[in-house]
């Protein structure tokens, strides 16, 4: 596990409304952290993955937002670097977006994306 300290540039970061969304998922669950990586998904390459895990992995890139520890996959951090998580309100729904400064492509349904 590396710890590091955040730079917007080579990170990734989370935006107040992503912090206190993820804060409150992960109140009841004492010790957890997110996970953000990656995966080969849909027609245009890869998809995000969010997960609620117990512990980073060993080469994970580990940051600290107030009460949420977000671990980032080592094999990820490439495409996701620079990358910001947002919840966005969408009519009465809401949802998680990342606006990632990587991003080449992404397919219609905003399922999967590329870089370069």
């Amino acid at each position: 596990m590396t710890v590091t300290t955040f730079d917007p540039e080579t990170s990734v970061s989370l935006t107040v409304a992503a912090e206190k969304y993820f804060a409150a998922k992960l109140a009841a669950l004492s010790g957890n952290l997110i996970r953000l990586s990656t995966k080969e998904s849909g027609c245009t390459g890869f998809a995000y993955v969010l997960d609620i895990v117990e512990k980073a992995e060993e080469q994970d890139t580990v940051l600290s937002f107030g009460d949420v520890t977000l671990a980032v996959d080592a094999k990820s951090m490439a495409m996701l670097s620079g990358t910001e998580i947002d919840l966005v309100r969408e009519g009465v729904n809401q949802v998680v977006k990342f606006n990632n400064p990587n991003v080449v492509a992404e397919c219609g349904c905003g399922e999967s994306f590329s870089v370069s």
